[in-house]
C-alpha cells in the first residue's frame, strides 16, 4: 500500500524564526504532535510537542512564573527543531515507513515530493491504524 493513502495531508507548518510562543499556541489549539519547519515551501525540520516541552520552563502559566521563565517563549523554532529529518517520498510504501520507524528513533515521517516540499506526514499511530 502506498504511504499517500494513509498520510495526513492536513499539514501545519512553522518557519525558522517563529517564536516558541507560536508553537505552544498551535499545539494547544490543534490536535497535532508535530509541526513541519519550512522555508520557501521546502522542508527543513520538524518540531514535536516533546521538543517544545523540553525547551520551555515548567513554571510558565504558574504563580511562580518569572521573567526568565516567560523568556523561554521567545526562543525560536530553529533553536529546538530536528534538522534534516528522515523523510519518505510520496510514492513510498507503508512497508518503507515501517522500516524507518523500526530503524530510527522517530515518531513521525514527513512525506515530500520531488522538490522536497512537504505533502503529508505519517506517524506511527497512522501505521497502527492501518494494520
Amino acid at each position: 500500500m502506498l504511504i499517500k493513502k494513509i498520510m495526513s495531508e492536513n499539514l501545519v507548518t512553522v518557519e525558522l524564526d517563529d517564536k516558541l510562543a507560536v508553537v505552544k499556541e498551535t499545539f494547544e489549539n490543534l490536535k497535532f504532535h508535530h509541526l513541519l519547519v519550512v522555508e520557501n515551501q521546502k522542508l527543513l525540520g520538524v518540531v514535536s510537542d516533546r521538543d517544545l516541552f523540553k525547551a520551555l520552563s515548567p513554571n510558565i502559566g504558574t504563580s511562580v512564573e518569572s521573567y526568565k521563565d516567560a523568556a523561554t517563549l521567545n526562543k525560536m523554532v530553529h533553536q529546538i527543531m530536528t534538522r534534516n529529518p528522515i523523510v519518505l517520498h510520496e510514492d513510498a510504501t507503508v512497508d518503507d515507513a515501517i522500516v524507518l520507524f523500526k530503524t530510527h528513533s522517530i515518531s513521525c515521517i514527513p512525506i515530500v515530493n520531488n522538490d522536497n516540499r512537504p505533502v503529508g506526514i505519517v506517524s506511527w499511530r497512522d501505521i497502527i491504524k492501518t494494520l
